[in-house]
């Protein structure tokens, strides 16, 4: 893979289970001096551990305030931090509205995304550019019933990028963005009790996305049936869209 990160030091938030753990454990493979983060130390000790060494760890809660503070001491630490990889998110299907649901979903998903990746926007834009990856949803290219909240904010997440890419252009910023769209992926999101299409391992994702990452594309929808549903998904008018039962 064509590698366009010279200092190779990254920090990925996110870095406790799923797709974020699987991508920090390729570009370390890769020899990247790697910073990770989440929110339970124990699993972050026990990937340091693993890992040996190259890896600086922290505990960020993202949907706590100061969690920016503490990812500028992260990259500070790591030094010389050319890629930030945000992997920290919740999902569930929530037909039943409940309120504990819909609103953990919207704090997670856009008080805590915004405040990390703005507070990686601001480092980076003023030390010379550095490159963004975020990993939102193919659930933002329609609004899902049974997904609420989360759909919804997954396109708060791709606008928000784009808006961001938008500002970087104008005020020369050197800050650049790679957009990640997975469909269903085996991870700890995803309820053991339920059968999902067109479902993906970890593994196979994180492969996908550090190519992409590595060639900083601006956008990415994660394996070819993905991508050829999403295209069908827009081209269904939304007064159909609406009456059409997409997941139970």
């Amino acid at each position: 893979m064509t590698n366009k990160f010279p200092n190779k030091h990254a920090v990925i938030i996110g870095a406790t289970s799923g797709i974020g753990e699987q991508v920090a454990r390729l570009l370390h493979a890769d020899g990247w001096t790697i910073g990770i983060a989440g929110r339970r130390a124990e699993l972050l000790d026990n990937l340091k551990n693993e890992l040996g060494d190259r890896v600086i760890i922290k505990q960020i809660d993202i949907c706590k305030y100061g969690a920016d503070d503490k990812l500028t001491e992260l990259i500070n630490e790591v030094g010389n931090v050319d890629l930030v990889f945000h992997a920290s998110g919740v999902g569930k299907q929530n037909p039943t509205l409940e309120k504990d649901i819909e609103m953990r979903t919207m704090d997670t998903n856009v008080m805590g995304f915004t405040r990390i990746i703005t507070a990686a926007y601001r480092y980076f834009a003023k030390n010379g550019g550095g490159h963004i990856a975020c990993i939102s949803s193919v659930a933002g290219t329609k609004g899902l019933g049974a997904a609420p909240a989360y759909s919804a904010t997954k396109r708060f997440q791709n606008t928000y990028i784009q808006c961001l890419c938008q500002h970087s252009a104008i005020h020369k910023t050197g800050v650049t963005f790679t957009d990640i769209k997975p469909g269903f992926v085996r991870t700890a999101l995803l309820s053991s009790e339920k059968n999902y299409p067109l479902l993906m391992e970890a593994p196979y994702v994180a492969k996908k996305i550090v190519n992409a990452v590595y060639k900083k594309k601006r956008s990415i929808i994660i394996d070819w049936k993905y991508q050829i549903l999403i295209a069908l998904w827009k081209m269904i008018p939304d007064w159909v869209w609406e009456r059409i039962r997409v997941i139970n």
